[in-house]
């Protein structure tokens, strides 16, 4: 195990007494061992002469990898630092915290090995290539705070390369939560997914992964909202990954502002941390619900949505109903590691979904329409319903 050697000064402005800072210092992950060093068998064994027995086999018969390193236990946490959580591009140093922190969880909640890597660059084709040349190392590929439209580029483009799970969790884990967190609250008030017309609020990473898999679990109609309106394929200016987004959403072809996207709604989804009125809140339908998500300030404050909604959830952990991405990451990738998956499909994320929100199914309340982070029946239902979609899609090698 690694030892620390402590700063004998502390920096100006910091509080050497305050939790936080105490917590990082050193920083939170270690790297350990699994195996018996103790002799000089023990040392023949673990490195030379013997390790050359085990990579000539891998050489010889390169599947042998998933069962004698610890590459397929291994994710890689990958950021160039360029959307950390609200505190945007903040580049690749400051984003340690944040990505050994996802480590942390990683190991703590799914079981799961995990290695920061902060990248010193923001091109698209210097961070797949670099992806690319590390991936023999790992058994999947978390990519994190990775500022959109760029991060849909850099997705499908590592999907496409690696024969191992890649997975931007800011799109796909959030979006997994959202809809676990939809399941339940239609379930809790006796509604039905195909019957919502909901909304998104933020055309970014999390609300285009939000209403993509929401078009998928057949949600009746989901329009997307930026700064400007509703997207919509006629809107003058739209372009790029919003102009498909657009493509992919608003069956019904509305039009207008943000507020007048919430006129009749039954769903606010709020992923963009813009402020949302209380006269645009009036006038969403009756008994609706609103997911205010922005952390640590909502698009609307929990007291304000309750006057109008009858569910309400947000992604902060002193209100009910927090839609936090630690709910998911973990059992999908536990669970396509389990199956060797070559990819996490939409199949996948669907299945992650659907066994998030069973975990609760029993106990839902208003309150209550998704598990705890804590909750130790989480990891295992995400894990096997994943790898179960894993090996129903073909994408499984075990």
């Amino acid at each position: 195990m690694s030892t620390v050697t402590e700063p004998t000064t502390v920096p100006v402005g910091i509080d050497p007494a305050d939790p936080v800072f105490l917590a990082h210092r050193g920083g939170k992950t270690a790297t350990g061992s699994r195996v018996k060093l103790e002799d000089r068998d023990d040392l023949s064994i673990v490195y030379t002469p013997g390790v050359a027995r085990v990579c000539t086999a891998i050489a010889e018969e390169p599947e042998l990898r998933f069962e004698y390193t610890s590459a397929p236990r291994t994710v890689a946490v990958v950021t160039d630092g360029t959307a950390v959580l609200g505190l945007g591009d903040i580049g690749p140093a400051a984003s340690l915290p944040v990505m050994e922190g996802k480590a942390l969880l990683f190991a703590k909640f799914g079981g799961v090995d995990a290695t920061p890597i902060a990248l010193a660059t923001t091109d698209v084709d210097e961070i797949v290539e670099t992806v690319v040349r590390l991936a023999p190392s790992f058994g999947g590929i978390n990519l994190e705070d990775i500022s959109a439209p760029r991060c849909f580029e850099i997705e499908r483009r590592l999907d496409e390369a690696l024969d191992i799970p890649v997975f931007h969790d800011d799109q796909h884990g959030t979006a997994v939560v959202t809809l676990a967190g939809l399941r339940n609250a239609a379930a809790v008030t006796g509604r039905q997914l195909a019957d919502l017309r909901v909304v998104v609020s933020g055309a970014g990473a999390a609300g285009t992964a939000i209403a993509d898999v929401l078009v998928a679990a057949g949600v009746g109609d989901v329009a997307v909202t930026d700064r400007t309106g509703i997207l919509h394929p006629d809107r003058p200016g739209i372009e790029g990954a919003k102009l498909a987004l657009a493509l992919r959403t608003n069956r019904q072809g509305r039009q207008g502002t943000p507020a007048d996207a919430l006129a009749g709604a039954d769903v606010f989804i709020g992923v963009s941390g813009g402020q949302v009125g209380e006269e645009a809140l009036s006038r969403m339908a009756p008994g609706c619900f609103i997911f205010a998500m922005a952390n640590p300030t909502p698009e609307v404050h929990p007291d304000l949505a309750h006057r109008y909604a009858s569910v309400v959830a947000t992604g902060r952990s002193d209100f009910p109903n927090q839609l936090n991405n630690v709910l998911a990451f973990p059992g999908i990738f536990r669970g396509a590691l389990d199956a060797r998956a070559t990819r996490i499909t939409v199949g996948m994320r669907l299945a992650a979904a659907e066994a998030l929100a069973g975990v609760v199914a029993d106990e839902l309340s208003v309150t209550k329409i998704v598990p705890d982070p804590f909750d130790p029946r989480t990891v295992p239902a995400v894990a096997a319903a994943v790898a179960a979609a894993a090996r129903a899609e073909g994408v499984a090698r075990a």
